[in-house]
């Protein structure tokens, strides 16, 4: 099956192999996790990968300003700014900038999000783009009983325009808020990353819990987030997926809320 797939490099070997060669070309994925795992840092791999194929690229960020991003990607050696004035990348804060600021969203709505990707991937010209979403959860954290409602809508409208996508989404233990299911309900593809302390060290692991059209790796990984280099692949854990899940008490009332908000949709 995996030969017959047109697949998307991740820009981190050891991921492509546990997916088979890469992403389906085309797809939307969930990148998902608490705050900390190693998401935005997936995503910078994923934009850099396009970067050094002069490929088009789009990084929409919610939760940082363009100048942060760009930072990051310095810190583990990724050119964001060369790219950017070679109009290869595009990014995109919601940071309510300027009017004659063409690459900021004017709001958290979600329709202004389609809107500003599909304008600037017009400005980039015909072909595939790489484009990620950092985060799709800040577009309803006032209103996350349509959090699978505007999920499609997003996936629905730019799957028409050529786009391998990435769309992180947290969640927050400490509110029992989970912000990734709408997305999850709807993505091609699901990437978790998550933490424990083990031994008085913070540990990050991820597994690939979901991809159509890929005989995908099903173990978790550890993984590491090194100065100069990024998000490192170690080595398949011994833990099991539940030893580093979330509290019972705590999906219980995600659960319970889930249900209730729901039930508030028309």
């Amino acid at each position: 099956m995996s030969n017959l797939v047109e697949r998307i490099s991740t820009g981190i070997p050891e991921v492509d192999k546990m997916l088979a060669g890469g992403i389906p070309k085309g797809f939307l994925v969930a990148v998902v996790g608490e705050p900390g795992c190693g998401k935005t840092i997936f995503c910078l791999h994923f934009i850099n990968e396009g970067i050094k194929r002069e490929e088009k690229n789009i990084f929409v960020t919610t939760e940082e300003s363009r100048e942060s991003i760009v930072k990051q990607a310095i810190q583990f050696g990724f050119d964001f700014s060369g790219a950017v004035e070679k109009r290869i990348l595009v990014i995109i804060d919601a940071l309510m900038r300027p009017a004659e600021d063409e690459f900021t969203l004017a709001s958290l709505d979600v329709e202004e999000l389609v809107k500003k990707v599909i304008e600037v991937k017009r400005s980039m010209g015909y072909g595939h783009a790489r484009l990620v979403v950092d985060s799709l959860s800040a577009f309803w954290l006032d209103k996350p009983a349509m959090a699978r409602r505007y999920s499609y809508f997003v996936k629905k409208v730019l799957s028409k325009w050529g786009f391998t996508t990435l769309v992180t989404s947290q969640y927050a233990i400490t509110t029992s808020e989970a912000f990734g299911f709408g997305i999850e309900h709807v993505a091609d593809g699901i990437i978790r990353f998550r933490k424990a302390v083990r031994g008085g060290i913070l540990r990050r692991y991820m597994i690939i819990e979901k991809m159509r059209q890929t005989p995908h790796d099903r173990r978790m990984y550890e993984v590491d987030i090194v100065d100069g280099l990024g998000l490192v692949v170690k080595r398949p854990t011994m833990f099991r997926k539940e030893d580093i899940s979330l509290p019972e008490s705590v999906v219980r009332r995600i659960r319970e809320s889930k249900k209730e908000r729901e039930e508030e949709l028309p």
